[in-house]
């Protein structure tokens, strides 16, 4: 019998997986905060100084801003087609725009829409993480037993903190390999355009994986919610708690 402790195989499996995915998108996520410098100065202009800094930063927090409307939006998706389909299509998102971040010509060849361009692709991550993150956590969550979703789900939290550490090492890395100047004027490009190798990767892991039993059996019996969000503000009305998976 599995332990909190010592999951089953197939919920080991489950757990890193699922993990994989949210690590590579945490990664993609946070190498826009770590090269914030640079981006402020390929797509807004270094003879901005420190308003190009600032705006650089304000795309950073878009990612941000919009997370809760990519949980909203792909945990709605989540329960209409499943959730393995939705964090399929969530790392598939991230992955792309993470990659098109990598090719996106800078402000000397499309002027201000470089910079434009740029936030609409941070804003398109920030999406693709509100969904992804809830999603895995809820799939690892209907996969684990009684008595251990706690600790299922614990290991996807420790996915944030993984990526973040990942993104410095590949950038410090890159840095050291190309050179400051190198990196300052194309090198940059690479730990973005990196994200292709890691979403084919995510995406063979994740092929691999089958739908959630609970929501199989939800979606048999038909007891999931058609109005999921009327239904979560009528029970925060009248003081009632979160029911039990299945």
């Amino acid at each position: 019998m599995a332990t909190a402790s010592m999951p089953h195989p197939a919920q080991r499996q489950v757990i890193v997986a699922s993990g994989i995915g949210a690590l590579f998108e945490w990664y993609d996520f946070y190498l826009f905060g770590a090269l914030a410098p640079i981006l402020a100065q390929q797509f807004i202009g270094a003879s901005q100084g420190r308003a190009a800094l600032v705006f650089a930063l304000l795309g950073l927090a878009a990612g941000f801003v919009v997370r809760p409307l990519g949980a909203l939006l792909f945990g709605r998706l989540g329960d209409l087609i499943g959730r393995k389909y939705t964090f399929l299509f969530t790392l598939l998102l991230m992955g792309s725009a993470t990659f098109v971040v990598g090719l996106l010509p800078g402000r000397e060849t499309l002027g201000m829409t470089a910079g434009v361009a740029l936030v609409v692709l941070r804003l398109l991550q920030g999406l693709a993480l509100g969904g992804e993150y809830g999603g895995v956590v809820t799939y690892v969550a209907e996969h684990a037993p009684p008595g251990a979703r706690g600790a299922h789900t614990g290991w996807i939290q420790t996915t944030a903190t993984v990526g973040l550490v990942c993104a410095l090492l590949v950038v410090a890395m890159t840095r050291f390999v190309f050179g400051e100047a190198a990196f300052a004027d194309w090198a940059w490009r690479i730990p973005f355009l990196l994200s292709a190798l890691l979403l084919v990767i995510g995406l063979w892991i994740r092929l691999r994986l089958k739908e959630s039993p609970v929501y199989l059996r939800l979606k048999k019996s038909g007891g999931w919610s058609r109005t999921p969000f009327g239904r979560a503000r009528l029970q925060t009305r009248r003081g009632i708690g979160p029911g039990r998976l299945p």
